[in-house]
């Protein structure tokens, strides 16, 4: 069964505002998230994500 995306939340990087479907253009946005708390976290997902892949990335030039 293929995800149904316009109904899920989105986060707008440009407005912080968290979105149901798509209302912004996709260059705005970021997701998509299963629950509008998820979407209201995005940030801190996103650093977090970001933080892990440094620590791999500065693993693998050992």
């Amino acid at each position: 069964m293929a995800e149904d995306k316009e109904n899920q939340f989105w986060y707008n990087m440009r407005t912080g505002a968290v979105e149901r479907g798509f209302q912004s253009p996709s260059v705005d946005r970021v997701g998509p998230f299963a629950n509008h708390d998820e979407a209201t976290h995005a940030l801190e997902k996103l650093r977090a994500n970001s933080a892990k892949w440094s620590e791999d990335d500065a693993r693998d030039d050992r």
